[in-house]
């Protein structure tokens, strides 16, 4: 069976989850989801990096020990991802022992192939993003007068301790041939171009270790070193398949890593650079989305803005919150989450077209013919029309959520949903009643059924519960659409004559 691997970052246990923890973990469910309706080998790792300094600080600011924050956030993360039908598979933890294990495996991998050397580091460091910066770096981008983080502008402190250095200049001509060679390798463009732009301006070996703290996995043979949080961080993804101990191949490399913009140079640079001195592969395709908004400006506590997931959930649908969030914004740009547009796009495109089109179809099936499909008569070209429409569809939305495209597959299916609404009033099935002609009036029925199945497969992945409430509704009985076979994904004429649909309810009610 082919694998299919997917992966969201670890989210840090400092702060509570927020909106953009569920983007990210919500786009890598669609695409375990529908790999999984395809019949693959689905391995969808998440889960949260618990070590480093201002882990640390956040709990003595809380007067507690580092693994107790570490816990409470946990706990709240794994309350949270049911609640938006998060299919992961697995979910990892930094301060674990299978994780420890594979930290210190990429340790002594790094330090056989001779890429692992001790010195002295003096030079500035953001605890915030985990980063060191030179003093050049700062005042290039204008930060040395205030001593702040070219990234996230909030203050640096000056590090002067003995550290292991690991050779990241030594990797600076494999990484540009390599991003150079395979252009998927990080996406979007925009986002290579900046990784690329950055690595051509030279790499230097980065500080991999500290001795300032403790909250971390000690440096095999020397304990009075922590490795570095995104030596530690970035190894999850084969720690949670077993390395160093069990053989990875069957899931690694990785088919998709999803991340924020924020952590895109730790990814595509230091993450890779570890891979091919470990002699490991990198992964196929490092995608880095953008940030959002709320209501035009930046989320923030002192605006209060800040989107709670819970908060969210008392409102609105778990289902609608993920459509919205993949149709609204072309994934790798940036959003704004506006809570008009999430009514407008609900009312037009689900409950105006999905579920009209639900609803007026099996109230007809039930009208003329209690419910039963028909048997399909000779096809007109409107028909064959529906189906080239639908067999199009789902070629489309495989290669769209193959390049991560999510709301290109939306739109996709959005299109022949609104072919089936046209089909409805071309046919107009209540004057094919009402004149008798039971043939074409059973083809049609038998139709937009069909039709209704299959783009409620196409949408599964995107709205797994309200998804199954669809399809129980046209197959007559319960269905759990999560546990559909590969074969049940198929294409067009599965449903035979006589079978028996239920009478409609409402699944898209129109939002005031």
């Amino acid at each position: 069976m082919e694998s299919y691997y997917v992966t969201t970052p670890i989210y840090y246990v400092n702060d509570e989850p927020h909106l953009g923890h569920i983007y990210t973990t919500i786009a890598a469910d669609v695409l375990a989801r529908y790999q999984r309706q395809c019949g693959k080998d689905v391995f969808f790792l998440t889960g949260v990096d618990e070590h480093g300094q201002k882990v640390q600080q956040a709990a003595e600011a809380r007067e507690i020990e580092p693994i107790e924050l570490a816990d409470q956030v946990v706990a709240r993360y794994e309350s949270l991802w049911p609640e938006f039908s998060i299919s992961n598979d697995d979910f990892i933890r930094t301060s674990s022992e299978r994780h420890k294990a594979g930290v210190q495996g990429m340790w002594r991998k790094l330090e056989n192939a001779g890429t692992i050397y001790k010195d002295f580091y003096e030079d500035w460091y953001c605890v915030p993003c985990e980063s060191y910066w030179t003093e050049t770096q700062l005042k290039d981008a204008g930060r040395w007068e205030d001593k702040s983080c070219p990234d996230c502008k909030r203050a640096v402190e000056k590090i002067q301790e003995e550290s292991y250095f690991f050779r990241l200049s030594a990797f600076q001509d494999r990484l540009v041939e390599h991003i150079k060679a395979n252009p998927d390798f990080i996406q979007p463009t925009s986002r290579r171009n900046e990784v690329l732009s950055f690595v051509e301006g030279g790499l230097r070996d980065l500080s991999v270790s500290r001795t300032t703290f403790s909250w971390g996995v000690p440096v095999p043979g020397d304990e009075k070193h922590v490795i570095y949080v995104w030596i530690d961080a970035l190894t999850n993804y084969i720690s949670a398949l077993g390395f160093p101990d069990k053989d990875i191949n069957k899931h690694w490399p990785a088919d998709v890593q999803l991340i924020g913009k924020d952590i895109l140079r730790f990814h595509a640079v230091y993450w890779a650079a570890m891979l091919m001195a470990a002699e490991l592969p990198l992964p196929k395709r490092i995608y880095a989305h953008g940030w959002w908004t709320v209501e035009g400006e930046k989320m923030s506590k002192s605006l209060g803005n800040a989107l709670r997931p819970a908060d969210l959930l008392k409102e609105y649908d778990a289902d609608v919150l993920r459509y919205f969030l993949l149709r609204e914004v072309p994934f790798g740009q940036d959003g704004d989450f506006s809570f008009t547009a999430l009514k407008q796009r609900y009312n037009s495109e689900l409950a105006n077209d999905v579920g009209n089109l639900l609803n007026r179809s099996l109230a007809m099936l039930n009208k003329y013919s209690d419910g039963v499909l028909g048997e399909v008569n000779e096809e007109q070209d409107m028909d064959r029309a529906l189906i080239a429409d639908i067999e199009g569809m789902q070629m489309d939305v495989a290669q769209a959520l193959d390049r991560q495209a999510f709301h290109l597959a939306l739109e996709r299916i959005s299109v022949v949903v609104r072919h089936g609404n046209r089909y409805v009033e071309d046919n107009a099935p209540w004057a094919l009643a009402k004149a008798g002609d039971d043939k074409r009036l059973a083809t049609v029925l038998y139709h937009l059924v069909e039709t209704l199945r299959l783009v409620a497969m196409q949408l599964t992945p995107f709205m797994p519960t309200k998804m199954s409430a669809m399809l129980s509704q046209i197959h007559g009985e319960e269905v759990n659409a999560e546990e559909m076979t590969a074969a049940l994904h198929g294409g067009w004429g599965l449903l035979q004559a006589g079978h028996q649909c239920s009478r409609p309810q409402p699944i898209f009610p129109r939002m005031d």
